[in-house]
């Protein structure tokens, strides 16, 4: 419950003080934050199963970020940081559909 504030109040603040990101650091944010969401949904989705653990939540959502954002940066500096940043987005995309599929048949039983 407290992530979900946490969440909902980082919603909040960012809507209101729409802060600035550094142009540097500006193609990893879309990386992060798919990573993020991978992290929440698979957190969402142990809860539902009744494994959830805020240690593990913690340490798979920092993982996630900073795996993701090392990945891209890896790829800027061999010039080919387009292709893993779209390899990144698909394999946490496929990861994050798989989430809400189990989810969506936890709480609907379909």
């Amino acid at each position: 419950m407290i992530a979900a504030i946490g969440l909902l109040g980082g919603i909040i603040l960012g809507l209101i003080l729409q802060p600035e990101v550094p142009q540097g650091f500006e193609p990893y944010l879309p990386i992060a934050v798919v990573a993020a969401l991978d992290a929440v949904f698979g957190a969402l989705r142990a809860y539902l199963d009744g494994i959830f653990d805020d240690k593990v939540f913690m340490v798979s959502f920092l993982s996630n970020v900073i795996i993701a954002a090392a990945i891209v940066y890896l790829g800027d500096k061999l010039g080919v940081g387009g292709q893993l940043s779209t390899g990144v987005i698909v394999v946490l995309g496929i990861r994050i559909f798989s989430n809400v599929a189990a989810i969506r048949r936890h709480l609907f039983n379909a």
